[in-house]
């Protein structure tokens, strides 16, 4: 019994053995066959692909030589130039001319007077007097008119005190001596004009004050 079961143990580990194997190259096949399927279908795909992207390439080369091809025959033929298009140009800016111009010419107006607006309330003073006060000395221009103003207002306050007629004759003086300073510095070298702009806009400073002051302002 015993040799017989051990004859029956072998045989049967043959067997499982065989069947094993079997299941391996079973496997193993299909595997294989897997892989080339796999494989096959990436080949397809990246065939497929590169024919999109030659598709696209020559596209884009043809449309390219296209347009190319229409320039130059445009430039042959003095198309960009002809006097069919001049003359369709010409016409159509005769037709808006009537219509374009007036509406440019406010909008230049208006963007003007903005503009000049902002610059007289830069310069605080009236629009009406910005043509008075030009040049790189404008500020200074429209702050000795300013103080002018001023001074006559201190003397219109007493006008009959010689200390009060004293001052704004003094004042007044040294004010026209710096308007032609500031009219003098147009034509300095620009180093040499921010000099003398920055000492008369020192002066005024002391004018204003001396201004204020006697206005009641302190």
């Amino acid at each position: 019994m015993g040799f017989l079961t051990s004859r029956k143990s072998r045989s049967t580990k043959r067997a499982e053995a065989r069947a094993l194997k079997a299941k391996a190259k079973l496997e193993a096949r299909l595997a294989a066959r897997n892989d080339r399927r796999r494989m096959r279908v990436q080949a397809r795909s990246e065939s497929a692909a590169r024919r999109d992207a030659r598709k696209t390439e020559l596209a884009t080369l043809k449309a390219q030589r296209q347009i190319a091809q229409d320039q130059l025959r445009a430039v042959r033929e003095g198309k960009l130039l002809s006097p069919t298009r001049i003359k369709r140009t010409l016409t159509v800016v005769r037709l808006l001319a009537p219509v374009l111009l007036p509406l440019l010419y406010k909008a230049a107006i208006a963007v003007r007077g903005v503009l000049d607006q902002r610059r007289a309330d830069r310069l605080g003073i009236p629009l009406a007097e910005l043509g008075q006060h030009s040049g790189f000395g404008a500020e200074l221009s429209a702050r000795i008119a300013g103080a002018e103003q001023s001074l006559q207002a201190v003397l219109d306050r007493a006008p009959k005190d010689a200390e009060t007629k004293k001052f704004t004759a003094t004042v007044r003086a040294r004010l026209e001596e710096l308007s032609t300073a500031v009219g003098a510095s147009e034509h300095m070298p620009p180093t040499r004009r921010r000099a003398a702009h920055a000492a008369i806009a020192r002066e005024l400073d002391g004018i204003d004050a001396d201004l204020l002051a006697r206005l009641g302002v302190r």
